[in-house]
């Protein structure tokens, strides 16, 4: 079954064909990266102006490159939630347009579900049940992933997800947006242990996390250096703020891994990309005797094919939406589809 699939969630316009949730047949991205970094964050009206001048073509280009006629497409699916609404109503408007003018089945995908469906994508051999840690700009979450569809939040964020401290602190040591690679670039250049900075915990839910205080630490820092006139180590500054998001993210979800008896951890999202992350899961995985599975670069990122993926699973447990289903700035990942739904 090949399905078209879009994403618009953020500042990527995205548009994939995928066959079985498996196979990718093509999978083209318009990014706004250089754009939002002019005003050191996505700006939300520009966004979705932006998918709306894009999407269309994307999806020709897409069907071009996957070597399908409009014909060879068994249904559409397309982020509903969460993000930023304007940019999600683009794309989930447009995949209501496409799915009624094709005559197939409109899937409704749980952005952050298409996060972990990229695992599928770069791993053959992965099936549920597995432990997924899904860290993006706007989420933090350790989801135990019984099957395909059936997931359950162990762990979250309170306030703010990893991956905006990471673009909050980039912007303070004046790194270019999105922060995530440039700051990775910058620890590099340092071994740290020069800053001491907040590890949060919260108080009766020891899988739960906070990244606020972190983030207030890191601008305090560099605000009391200006006024003082002190030179700020921004490389050090950089490793030891990526050394306590780390030591946040990691022991959190071994502890998961304990807790339900899960061998097998998944990683997903924008800040799995992260190499000083993805090294102590490796290593704090291989002391353990679990299998971590980390998907590629370019698959930590928004993609459409990651939509498609998990769109196919969706599809297959019976998730397809009518016409009336709305878009979502926000949606529970284990929560079933609000009405409008088929389920």
């Amino acid at each position: 079954m090949k399905i078209l699939a879009f994403e618009s969630t953020c500042d990527e316009t995205a548009a994939a064909v995928v066959e079985d949730g498996r196979r990718v047949l093509s999978d083209v991205i318009a990014s706004q990266a250089d754009m939002h970094a002019l005003y050191g964050g996505v700006v939300p009206e520009i966004a979705s102006r932006k998918h709306v001048e894009v999407i269309a073509a994307l999806a020709e280009q897409a069907l071009e490159q996957a070597g399908c006629a409009r014909s060879d497409i068994g249904a559409v699916a397309a982020s509903y939630a969460p993000g930023l609404i304007g940019a999600v109503l683009v794309g989930w408007s447009f995949a209501k347009s496409a799915a009624f003018g094709l005559g197939v089945p409109l899937i409704p995908v749980h952005h952050i579900r298409g996060h972990i469906a990229a695992g599928y994508l770069a791993f053959p051999e992965l099936e549920p049940p597995f432990l997924a840690l899904a860290i993006s700009g706007g989420n933090t979450l350790i989801v135990d992933v019984r099957d395909y569809t059936d997931m359950a939040v162990l762990g979250s964020t309170r306030d703010d997800a990893a991956g905006e401290c990471f673009d909050k602190a980039a912007r303070v040591l004046g790194l270019p947006y999105p922060g995530g690679r440039p700051m990775d670039e910058l620890a590099r250049q340092s071994e740290g242990g020069v800053y001491a900075l907040p590890h949060a915990q919260v108080d009766g839910a020891p899988l739960d996390m906070s990244f606020s205080g972190l983030k207030t630490a890191v601008v305090n820092l560099a605000h009391h250096a200006a006024q003082v006139g002190e030179e700020l180590d921004r490389a050090a500054l950089a490793r030891d703020f990526t050394r306590a998001v780390s030591d946040t993210l990691v022991p959190r979800t071994m502890e998961a891994a304990r807790r339900t008896g899960r061998r097998t951890i998944v990683a997903a999202g924008g800040v799995a990309a992260n190499s000083f992350l993805r090294a102590d899961l490796e290593r704090t995985c291989r002391e353990a005797g679990c299998r971590l599975y980390l998907p590629p670069l370019s698959l930590c990122g928004d993609n459409g094919a990651m939509i498609g993926a998990q769109g196919y699973y969706e599809y297959l447990a019976g998730h397809t939406a009518g016409m009336e289903l709305n878009a979502y700035a926000t949606r529970d990942i284990s929560s079933p589809l609000p009405s409008g739904g088929a389920e």
